[in-house]
């Protein structure tokens, strides 16, 4: 199955249609699910990568698991803050056995492979070995509560654009498609300004594509929700190395996590950046239902292409303040 969408809305409205008519039917250990195999997702506009529907519009989240990768941590408190599902996968209470930022940045406790790919494409523009390990031979010696679902990342330059291909051994349409394509359409992003050329096309390919049963309902919801085809995206990450700011927003992320106050015009960050911090703190009044803190931090950003985001966050807390 070949699946072409400009925008993540355009692509999981598509996804979700497909499935919930798919006859196809499997038993995996979270449950029983519909699926279709070997399939073929691309996305035209990364940055198209944010969901204007009430349902999936999570943007904090998706930014929280990006940065815990980011970090290269692997801790299970930094992640469930964002997602406490991730309590389940985790065999000792305090990391998670297949979290990625280690494996992006020390594979086999040696390895960072995000720093050899870089180096690799520089060197070599043409490159086909621009690949990035995530699923180890290692996961399969025993059993774990849970592996990588993302088996490798491969990066292509061709005419001056970065290519990425995403394979995966298995993808939960609902709850990890959304996040996988925010977290690494941004990875790509990042990687196209390290080198200094332009976004290319994002593809993605899942063994197994699946849609649990506890879950149709809510994708039903989705496409039910008035969607339209839209070409909104983040605005283009500022041209330049990233890194530094990169590693001034992971900082900012830790200190707002464990409720330090923080200025965001102390970051001295563009835009772009400070916005995404924004977000951040945007989540943690939102926990603490800070309504008029989270107005406060709406008015102070940059780009109006996260009111959607924001606007949910206060409707949903003044909806549950009118019912209490």
């Amino acid at each position: 199955m070949y699946i072409s969408a400009p925008t993540l809305d355009d692509l999981l409205h598509r996804v979700f249609g497909r499935l919930l008519k798919s006859g196809n039917r499997i038993r995996p250990s979270r449950g029983k699910a519909a699926e279709s195999i070997a399939v073929l997702m691309q996305i035209k506009n990364p940055r198209a990568r944010l969901s204007r529907s009430e349902t999936k519009g999570r943007l904090s989240s998706c930014l929280g698991e990006l940065l815990w990768y980011l970090s290269g941590s692997k801790n299970l408190r930094f992640i469930a803050y964002y997602l406490p599902r991730y309590t389940d996968e985790s065999e000792d209470g305090r990391t998670i056995y297949g979290g990625y930022g280690p494996r992006l940045f020390a594979m086999r406790g040696r390895h960072d492979q995000v720093r050899n790919v870089l180096t690799m494409l520089r060197k070599k523009r043409d490159s086909r070995r621009a690949v990035i390990q995530l699923l180890d031979a290692s996961d399969l010696a025993k059993k774990h509560k849970e592996i990588p679902c993302t088996c490798t990342l491969q990066f292509m330059i061709r005419r001056c654009r970065l290519h990425m291909f995403t394979n995966m051994r298995s993808n939960d349409a609902y709850l990890g498609l959304p996040h996988d394509v925010f977290a690494f359409t941004m990875l790509q992003e990042i990687f196209a300004r390290t080198i200094g050329v332009e976004l290319g096309a994002y593809s993605h390919a899942v063994g197994s594509l699946h849609l649990y049963d506890k879950h149709r309902k809510n994708a039903r919801q989705y496409l039910e929700e008035g969607w339209q085809p839209t070409s909104l995206r983040m605005p283009p990450m500022p041209k330049g190395d990233p890194w530094r700011s990169i590693a001034k927003v992971v900082e900012a992320e830790r200190n707002i996590r464990n409720g330090r106050k923080l200025l965001v015009r102390d970051l001295r960050l563009q835009p772009y950046w400070a916005d995404l911090v924004r977000i951040l703190q945007i989540y943690a009044h939102s926990r603490r239902r800070e309504l008029t803190k989270i107005k406060q931090v709406k008015s102070e950003m940059s780009n109006h292409i996260y009111d959607a985001y924001i606007s949910n966050v206060i409707t949903k807390l003044e909806r549950n303040r009118h019912e209490q």
